[in-house]
């Protein structure tokens, strides 16, 4: 049986780096949102730039845009063994639709974990951080003297959205609009949280020690969930 996680957490809070060194152990695939919308920006797709309009000043893209993305992504042969979600859900519309999805495949249970970092750590992080040119490999945060990319040794550069200002909407729009989904969740017995205040290889310990825990519980769907998790 597979392993379907989702991966939450406020601008800045790491999750993507965690999302992809646990996908890599698992050898499964990092689904990634926001790698799929600047792939399509890259390809010149309309939907994509105009999503990325949105995302420049801090906006969520619609539910039905990426739920649609989405489907579209988990309907590929690579997740037949599970998947980590980087970025989705962040409405409780988008939470319901992966609900769906996830039932529909039958492929395993849905952990849901979500990366804690107080705020004034958040707005350090996502001043300091910076994303590769050629591949969008984020470096967070900048290391002094760093030459590029350590990737592939691309240019490193501030994203638009991690400008001050922004930063500020987006944390204030991730409140305001992501925090239901932690709600819709929080019941479950398949919802965690880790204290992503740690150093990375503290994050990733306890990241595989909750999901570990978390994926022997029978899957469930829907808000019916009465034990709050721990």
């Amino acid at each position: 049986m597979g392993l379907n996680v989702v991966m939450m957490g406020p601008p800045g809070a790491g999750k993507g780096t965690q999302a992809a060194r646990f996908a890599r152990q698992r050898g499964v695939p990092k689904i990634s949102t926001g790698d799929m919308l600047r792939d399509g920006i890259r390809d010149g797709n309309s939907v994509a730039l105009e999503a990325k309009a949105l995302m420049d000043m801090g906006q969520l893209v619609d539910d039905r845009t990426m739920i649609a993305i989405v489907q579209e992504r988990l309907s590929r042969s690579d997740t037949a063994h599970g998947f980590v979600l980087d970025g989705f859900p962040r409405t409780v519309s988008q939470a319901e639709a992966l609900d769906r999805l996830v039932a529909s495949h039958g492929n395993g249970p849905l952990v849901i974990v979500n990366v804690t970092v107080p705020e004034d750590e958040l707005v350090r992080r996502l001043a300091t951080r910076r994303i590769c040119e050629s591949c969008g490999t984020t470096a967070d945060p900048v290391v002094p003297g760093a030459a590029g990319c350590p990737v592939c040794g691309g240019t490193l550069v501030q994203r638009i959205d991690d400008d001050a200002r922004v930063v500020l909407e987006r944390l204030r729009v991730y409140e305001e609009s992501t925090r239901p989904v932690l709600e819709y969740y929080r019941s479950r017995p398949a919802f965690r949280a880790v204290n992503g205040a740690q150093s990375p290889e503290c994050v990733a310990q306890e990241l595989e020690s909750v999901i570990e825990q978390a994926s022997a519980v029978p899957a469930s769907f829907g808000r019916s969930q009465s034990r709050e998790s721990e």
